[in-house]
């Protein structure tokens, strides 16, 4: 019967991994609820688990969940359009400045929101910039798909920008303090390099003079998170101080894991003011929140830790423990190098989420000393969070951005895009690897 049980729950894991691959644009809160659902019949996962889930993942989905209702407050604001303007005003008629700015906003998109909401910000901001040019479809791409895999990447270098990241760091014990002190630099450094090598890549394709557009091109029309735009006086100013504010709820994030104030409800108390203000000055109260928040975020979350949990009772982390003991013990570097190739190959080959959950989970139950099971956490970070980069489906943030180009009318195939991460993702990943295990050393 015990046999059975574990069949049943790792070809739940697989079929529910492979309709999310196969059936990218249907929503991921589907396969995963209806999977987390047959895991419970099999008796893997008992009522009880789910009371530690939830108290697992609670924390780290209300955080995102207000990061993402500060982006949707931006929008009502006109940040959208405004930052469009900005982007091509500043590229001042050539395609590199354009290249440089463009990955520049993505970064600092993903640290002011999330990596999903960063794709899900700017990919229709380019779309946007680029059919109003006139770029070929080949002339799009280096922006596109640059964007996409600096958006995606720029969720390492701090923990709350990604809601995978703050559900693995409540598992290790480590406050988001801790993980931005000892990550910050590696990996931006990492993200640098990852830019470099893009631009060497793309280089010859970039157009190098841009055609003149007029503002009034610049309207966001189909943006899925477009609002009621605000009166276009003082609007810089008015852009500036949400930006500061904004800035200055994340730091306040920081702040309160470092005081051990909890981090999901200062997101909370800094989003209902945001809100308050919009209410204010726009007249535009928060029910509409209700129906602009993906929720499903949260119940795909929820749903893959169930179907994580069960693969744990099944015996998988004690299988896992056999298997990566090796990898982490003998020196930091090891623990380092190794265990963020070895996250950076599970993630492609299930997604990022499930692979750091399943990482994460085994490193606990090693009885590692607490520096090498940090290190060994934030290489699994930077497997699951750069390292996912190599194929579409390495991470929800590709596969949703995959889909909103194809809707936005361009083309790119699995070859086109694997021909760029082949030369730029490993050895990105590889220098950031290497680096934390040189930054932790020298820390501690």
């Amino acid at each position: 019967m015990h046999d059975i049980m574990e069949i049943l729950t790792i070809s739940i894991f697989f079929l529910t991994i492979g309709f999310i691959f196969w059936k990218p644009n249907i929503n991921e809160a589907i396969p995963a609820t209806v999977g987390a659902a047959l895991v419970m019949l099999t008796g893997t996962v008992s009522l009880s688990d789910l009371g530690a889930i939830t108290e697992t993942i609670s924390g780290a989905a209300i955080t995102i969940m207000a990061t993402i209702v500060m982006a949707i407050v931006l929008e009502s604001f006109g940040f959208f359009n405004w930052a469009a303007e900005i982007l091509t005003r500043k590229s001042r008629g050539s395609g590199i400045r354009l290249f440089w700015l463009t990955n520049l906003f993505c970064f600092l998109m993903t640290l002011f929101v999330n990596n999903d909401g960063s794709i899900l910000i700017t990919t229709p901001i380019l779309l946007m910039i680029l059919k109003s040019m006139g770029l070929k479809n080949h002339q799009k791409i280096p922006y596109l798909l640059s964007g996409a895999l600096i958006a995606t990447a720029s969720s390492a270098p701090i923990g709350v920008s990604n809601i995978v990241n703050l559900i693995a760091l409540k598992i290790v014990h480590m406050s988001l303090y801790m993980h931005t002190a000892m990550m910050f630099v590696p990996a931006s450094l990492g993200l640098l390099l990852l830019t470099f090598l893009l631009f060497v890549i793309f280089y010859r394709t970039l157009p190098k003079r841009l055609p003149e557009i007029p503002a009034w091109k610049l309207t966001p029309g189909g943006h899925p998170l477009q609002g009621v735009a605000p009166p276009k006086e003082n609007r810089n100013k008015l852009m500036r101080n949400i930006l500061i504010f904004v800035f200055c709820v994340r730091v306040s994030l920081f702040v309160a894991s470092f005081v051990n104030f909890p981090v999901s409800l200062m997101a909370v108390i800094g989003s209902s003011l945001l809100l308050a203000w919009r209410w204010m000055y726009l007249k535009v109260p928060p029910v509409d929140m209700l129906k602009k928040t993906p929720w499903y975020i949260l119940i795909f979350a929820f749903g893959m830790y169930v179907i994580i949990y069960g693969l744990k009772n099944i015996g998988l982390t004690e299988w896992l423990i056999h298997f990566m003991q090796p990898l982490v013990s003998g020196s930091l570097l090891h623990a380092s190098v190794l265990m963020g190739g070895l996250l950076s190959v599970l993630s492609n080959m299930f997604n990022n989420h499930p692979a750091l959950m399943v990482g994460t989970l085994t490193l606990t139950n090693m009885g590692l000393d607490p520096l090498t099971l940090k290190i060994s956490y934030l290489a699994s970070v930077i497997g699951s969070d750069i390292g996912s980069l190599l194929l579409p489906i390495g991470t929800l943030a590709t596969i949703m951005w995959m889909h909103i180009i194809k809707r936005g009318g361009v083309k790119i195939t699995w070859g086109q895009y694997l021909k760029v991460t082949i030369l730029v993702i490993p050895i990105t990943v590889l220098f950031t690897l290497v680096l934390l295990n040189y930054w932790v050393t020298w820390l501690f």
